[in-house]
């Protein structure tokens, strides 16, 4: 199955007279029908939702489980017990196994077993020899259900994580990705709230067990199987790993949506010691509920999203010279919306007028439609690429896995080259003006402030003050431990 796509290719190009140029090669379209998810799910008796796909080309098995809960569910004061819990669940053995011991278990057993809760889902992998099967989920199963969160391994990982804090200032990129979302979803949203050492040294082993307890059952898991097994006995297996295991306590609550208006502006973070400026810019986005989500998922292509035949790229870096690289990304949110967002790094004095060059085509975006080449390079892209979502048996899983936790409606894939067929250069212009908004940007630049600002002699024409988003505003850093910023009160 993996050589298909190879095959392909050859025999279409053996089947033509060698051409002048690689651009003179045409390739017909490549026959593909995406796997139907129906066909390999099934729903255990404890609740759980499994996937399975059969791949015995190798003698390995990979189980991977998304579990409904995140640290959007924390308790008020104990910023850090998600995260927290998701790493001790592997970490720190079972109840009737010692740390030491279940990790010598899973070594001698060649299993790679993990576990960690990010904002809104949790995650938990297996990956073990098809031969060692029986003994490698006992093992999993038992971690996920009866996690022993060690005392010492616990209070180890809270010192690891006060010591992460403490250079949490250190790194531009961290900086920069921090600041961004906070400008953008505000302060009081989950998703920009920060672990302080407050908040660290209020949690508790005790927290530790609850959390699990209230969010670890079957019926919020949804597995992703695949490998060297037969469905029916790996049906039989997982029964027998989760038989027996009691509910959850309630219904998940729903993720809750920011309550923020982003301010646009020019926000920059003063760190001397570098000679480049970092930038990320943007604003909010859309859900994937949106019809027009694939519309600008083809706009954003072109814009910046698909390396050097984007604009972005042609523009800033091979035309101007001004960065290595220019990207963005208009990804939509499954629960709240996405947001669009443009990265690069550039010298410090040109920062200012790599800044002017990108909203310069962004705005040419919405003003002037893609020429017939654009549009086609971002659709045969797509299109083309189609098919590897589907390449190997773990992709497979992994999707259909993830496409049930994010609620996307069963024919999702079965309509989506179609309605990428389907756009036309007005469809992408007008979406480029519905949802780009040039006025509306978030610009956070973190670097060296005063040669930012003073910019290139040679280039007055871009300065900051031209962008028309207001005076450049200098931005207080905060206590790495505290998270309290100089401008606000204590």
């Amino acid at each position: 199955m993996r050589l298909l796509p190879l095959v392909f290719f050859v025999a279409a190009v053996c089947a033509q007279e060698i051409p002048r140029h690689p651009r003179e090669l045409k390739f017909p379209p490549y026959p593909f029908t995406p796997p139907r998810a129906a066909d390999f799910r099934h729903q255990l008796a404890s609740g759980a939702i499994a996937y399975l796909v059969e791949d015995h080309q190798l003698p390995l098995v990979n189980i991977s489980v998304l579990v409904r809960t995140g640290s959007y569910l924390e308790p008020a004061g104990k910023r850090g017990l998600a995260s927290l819990t998701g790493s001790e669940i592997r970490s720190g053995g079972t109840k009737s196994k010692s740390a030491a011991d279940f990790d010598e278990e899973a070594a001698f057993l060649a299993a790679q077993i993990s576990s960690s809760i990010g904002p809104t889902q949790g995650n938990a992998q297996l990956n073990c020899l098809t031969r060692n099967l029986d003994a490698c989920l006992a093992l999993f199963a038992d971690m996920l259900r009866n996690p022993g969160f060690a005392e010492d391994r616990f209070l180890l990982a809270k010192s690891q994580m006060l010591q992460a804090l403490e250079r949490r200032n250190d790194r531009a990129d961290a900086i920069e990705a921090r600041e961004f979302q906070r400008l953008l979803r505000g302060e009081s949203h989950f998703s920009t709230a920060q672990v302080t050492r407050a908040s660290l040294e209020a949690i508790t082993r005790q927290d530790l067990i609850d959390f699990h307890a209230r969010y670890y059952a079957p019926v919020n898991f949804i597995l992703a199987v695949s490998g060297d097994f037969q469905s029916r006995d790996m049906l039989a297996r997982l029964e027998k790993a989760f038989a027996g295991w009691p509910g959850a306590a309630g219904a998940i609550p729903p993720v809750p949506k920011p309550e923020f208006s982003p301010r646009p502006g020019i926000y920059m973070f003063q760190k001397s010691d570098l000679n480049q400026g970092r930038v990320r810019m943007g604003h909010l986005g859309v859900t994937v509920s949106n019809p027009d989500h694939i519309a600008l998922r083809i706009m954003n292509g072109a814009l910046g999203g698909s390396g050097f035949t984007s604009r972005l790229t042609m523009r800033v870096r091979s035309d101007e010279g001004l960065a290595y690289q220019a990207s963005s990304s208009f990804a939509p949110g499954t629960d709240y919306d996405g947001a669009f967002e443009v990265i690069f790094q550039s010298r410090n004095p040109s920062v200012a007028q790599a800044v002017s060059i990108v909203k310069e085509e962004i705005e040419r975006l919405r003003n002037q439609k893609l020429t017939a080449d654009e549009l086609e390079t971002q659709k045969r892209f797509t299109i083309d690429s189609f098919p590897r979502r589907f390449q190997t048996a773990s992709l497979r899983a992994a999707q259909f896995a993830g496409d049930e936790y994010d609620h996307l409606p069963p024919d999702y894939w079965e309509k989506y080259r179609d309605r990428i067929r389907a756009l036309t250069a007005d469809d992408i212009q007008r979406v480029a003006r519905q949802y780009l908004h040039p006025d509306r940007l978030v610009i956070v630049i973190v670097g060296n402030t005063e040669a930012i600002v003073k910019g290139n002699a040679d280039r007055p024409q871009y300065s900051f003050d031209k962008l028309g988003l207001g005076a450049v505003r200098p931005m207080p850093l905060p206590d790495p431990l505290t998270m309290v910023y100089p401008s606000q009160p204590r």
